[in-house]
C-alpha cells in the first residue's frame, strides 16, 4: 500500500503498472460469479433488451414502407403497429428484469467484497496497522466499494448494452445498407482511436482522484475523534485550513479528471455525429435518386443514432470503469495482504491442562517501523504458573512490548518464547490468545450494549455468568442503574459511563474470559483513588490462581508481587520483592522514593 496518499505512484512502482489496465476489475468479476444464477438472468434480459431496442428502427422501417404506402390496407397498418407496440413491451419488461438483478448483484458483490476484506483485515497482525491509518482503510471500505457498487450495478450492463446495440446495430445495417455501412465502419476507428488515447491519461489521474478522496475520509475521522484536543488547544483554524488545503488538492485532481472525460466526450461525440451527419447526407442523395426507399433511409438514421449513442456512451462507461479499477486495486491491496503472524501448517497442541507458564529465552526484538532501535535485547525471564510478576520501569523500557509478544502479536528477531513449554511460533495464534485475559490501560468499549460489552470475553456466557462476573469486578452496583441495565447502548467507546467503570467492565470481560494468564497494563494508571481502590479490589479477586503479569507506574499497587521486574532499555536491571529492591539502592529504590515523596507531599496539602 503506498505511504502516504498525497503522492501519485512513481512509474515502476507496484502501483503504476495496476493503474494502467482494467485488470483489478477481475475481482469483481471473480465475486460475481458466486451468483451465477443471478448473472444469467442479468445477462439474458440484457441480451433481448438490446435485441428489442434495435427491434425498433426495423419496426419503424416497416411501419414506413408497409403502412404508409399508396393503396396500404388500414388493417396492415394496425398489424405493423401491433408488431411495433409488442416489441416495446418486451424492452419494458427486459429492462425492468435487468435493472432489478444488475442492481441485487451490485449490492451483493459490494457486500461480499466487504466481508473478505473485513475477514481479512482481521487476520493481520497490529504491526500493519502501524503502517498502514485505519482511517484511511476505513475509507476504502466505504468510498471504493460505492464505485464497485456502481460499475456492477450500472456501468457493466450499460457498457454490455451498448456494446451489443452496436454489433446488431452494424449487422442490420450491413443487411440494409451495405455501402453506406461501410463508410461507417471505416470511421470507427476514428472514434476509437481518441478513446484510448483519453484512457490511457484518465487511468492514473482517477487512481489520484480516488487516494485524495480518502485522505479526506482519514482525516475527518482523526480530527473529529479528536474534537475535544482540537478544541481545547484553541485549533479549529489550522485544522480548518488543513482540511481545506486536503480537499483543494481533492478537487484540483478531480478538475483534471473532469477536464480529460469531459474532452473524450466531446471529440468522441463530434466524430461520431460528424460521421452519422455526412452519412444521413449521403443516404438523402440515394432516397433522391430512388436508390433506396424511405423507411430504409429512417431505419438507417435511427439505427446510426443508436450506434452513435452507444459508442459516445462507451466513452464515459470506460472512465467510471477506469475509477473502479482503481478503487478495486485499492481493495484487492488489503485483500492481497498475507499476515505477518500466521498459525503454522502443523501447529503443536498446547498442553491441556493448561498451566500457565510463560517463558522469555535471549529474545530480541525491534517493532517494524523503528528497527533502529531494540525494544527487548536479549531478554530472559520465566513466570512460574499462578506467580504474580510486576514490571515497572521508565517509559520506553519495553513493558508493553512483552504483553505484545506474550500474545503473539509480534514475533522477536532472535530468542524464542514458550507458553507451558511449547514455542509460541509453533502453536495456533488463536489457541495462545485463548489462554491469555488482557485488562488494558483503558478500559476499550464498543459502540453497543453492556451485555455484549462484557461478554465480549466470552460470547456464550449467560446472564447469570455475566452478573457473577460484574458483581466480582465491583460493577454490579452500576449497570443495575442503568436506564436499561445489561441492554443499555454505552455509546462509542462508552461514553456513557466514567473511566473507573470501563475499567472495571474491561476487568468483568477479563473474568468471563477465565483464562490461566492474566495480562494487566496499568490498568489504574488513569484512575481517581477512590475509583482506583475499587478497581483494585477487583483486579486482587481476578488475580487469584492465575499467573499474571502486571506493568504499573504507581508503585504502591505492586507491593504485594512475587517479584518485581525492573527494566531499563529493554533488559533487565534489577528484579526481586519490593523490600529488597527498595534497599538495595538502585533504579527501583530511585523511582519508589520519588513517587512516594510525592505522595506523601501531596497528602499533607
Amino acid at each position: 500500500m503506498p505511504a502516504s496518499p498525497d503522492a501519485p505512484a512513481p512509474p515502476d512502482s507496484p502501483a503504476a503498472p495496476s493503474a494502467r489496465r482494467l485488470g483489478p476489475l477481475r475481482m469483481i468479476w471473480h465475486a460475481a460469479k458466486a451468483y451465477p444464477a443471478r448473472v444469467a438472468t442479468a445477462g439474458t434480459a440484457l441480451v433481448v433488451t438490446a435485441l428489442a431496442t434495435q427491434g425498433i428502427p426495423a419496426g419503424l422501417r416497416l411501419v414506413i414502407d408497409k403502412g404508409f404506402s399508396k393503396g396500404s390496407d388500414p388493417a396492415a397498418v394496425g398489424h405493423w403497429f401491433e408488431l411495433l407496440l409488442c416489441v416495446v413491451l418486451v424492452l419494458a419488461i427486459g429492462t425492468a428484469i435487468r435493472f432489478y438483478n444488475v442492481s441485487w448483484l451490485g449490492e451483493r458483490v459490494v457486500a461480499d467484497i466487504r466481508l473478505s476484506v473485513q475477514a481479512n483485515l482481521l487476520r493481520l497482525a497490529p504491526s500493519f496497522f502501524e503502517e498502514n491509518s485505519p482511517k484511511e482503510i476505513s475509507s476504502r471500505m466505504t468510498s471504493d466499494t460505492a464505485l464497485i457498487e456502481q460499475v456492477v450495478g450500472t456501468t457493466v450492463s450499460v457498457a454490455l448494452r451498448n456494446i451489443i446495440t452496436a454489433v446488431v446495430g452494424l449487422a442490420y445495417l450491413v443487411w440494409l445498407a451495405p455501402k453506406l455501412t461501410a463508410m461507417l465502419v471505416l470511421a470507427i476507428p476514428v472514434v476509437v482511436v481518441p478513446i484510448v488515447w483519453f484512457g490511457r491519461r484518465l487511468r492514473n489521474v482517477s487512481r489520484t482522484s480516488q487516494d485524495r478522496v480518502a485522505d479526506i475520509g482519514a482525516m475527518v475521522a482523526e480530527v473529529l475523534g479528536a474534537a475535544r484536543i482540537v478544541q481545547a488547544f484553541n485549533q479549529e483554524a489550522r485544522e480548518r485550513e488543513r482540511f481545506a488545503g486536503s480537499v483543494e488538492r481533492t478537487f484540483d485532481t478531480a478538475k483534471r479528471r473532469i477536464l480529460i472525460r469531459s474532452l473524450m466526450t466531446s471529440v468522441v461525440m463530434l466524430l461520431i455525429f460528424g460521421s452519422i451527419t455526412l452519412l444521413m447526407w449521403r443516404g438523402a442523395l440515394g432516397v433522391a435518386r430512388g436508390e433506396i426507399s424511405g423507411g430504409t433511409i429512417f431505419s438507417f438514421v435511427l439505427t446510426g443514432g443508436l450506434i452513435a449513442g452507444a459508442f459516445g456512451s462507451l466513452s464515459e462507461v470506460y472512465g467510471d470503469l477506469v475509477r473502479a479499477a482503481g478503487a478495486a486495486s485499492r481493495l484487492n491491496e488489503l485483500l492481497n495482504e498475507r499476515p505477518a503472524i500466521a498459525p503454522p501448517a502443523r501447529p503443536v497442541a498446547l498442553p491441556v491442562p493448561p498451566r500457565g507458564q510463560i517463558a522469555f529465552d535471549a529474545v530480541t526484538f525491534r517493532y517494524p517501523t523503528r528497527l533502529e532501535t531494540p525494544a527487548l535485547a536479549d531478554f530472559s525471564l520465566t513466570i512460574e504458573p499462578g506467580e504474580t510478576v510486576a514490571i515497572v520501569g521508565p517509559s520506553g523500557a519495553g513493558k508493553s512490548t512483552l504483553f505484545q509478544l506474550a500474545e503473539r502479536f509480534y514475533d522477536p528477531q532472535a530468542g524464542t518464547i514458550k507458553l507451558d513449554g511449547v514455542p509460541l511460533t509453533s502453536a495456533d495464534p488463536a489457541e495462545i490468545r485463548r489462554r491469555i485475559a488482557l485488562v488494558p490501560q483503558e478500559g476499550v468499549l464498543f459502540a453497543a450494549s453492556a451485555r455484549d460489552n462484557l461478554r465480549y470475553g466470552h460470547w456464550q456466557a449467560s446472564d447469570e455468568a455475566i452478573w457473577a462476573a460484574a458483581q466480582a469486578a465491583n460493577a454490579e452496583a452500576f449497570l443495575r442503574e442503568l436506564p436499561e441495565g445489561l441492554d443499555t447502548f454505552l455509546g462509542e467507546d462508552g461514553a456513557r459511563l466514567s473511566g473507573g467503570q470501563r475499567q472495571r467492565i474491561a476487568i468483568a470481560r477479563a473474568l468471563l474470559r477465565d483464562a490461566p494468564i492474566l495480562l494487566l497494563d496499568e490498568a489504574t494508571s488513569a484512575l481517581d483513588a477512590h475509583s482506583e481502590r475499587q478497581v483494585q479490589e477487583a483486579l486482587e479477586r481476578l488475580m487469584q490462581s492465575r499467573t499474571t503479569l502486571v506493568i504499573a507506574h504507581r508503585l504502591a499497587t505492586v507491593r504485594q508481587a512475587d517479584r518485581i521486574i525492573v527494566m531499563e532499555k529493554g533488559r533487565i536491571v534489577e528484579q526481586g520483592t519490593h523490600d529488597t529492591l527498595s534497599r538495595a539502592g538502585g533504579l527501583y529504590a530511585r523511582l519508589a522514593s520519588l513517587q512516594f515523596d510525592e505522595s506523601r507531599l501531596a497528602a499533607d496539602a
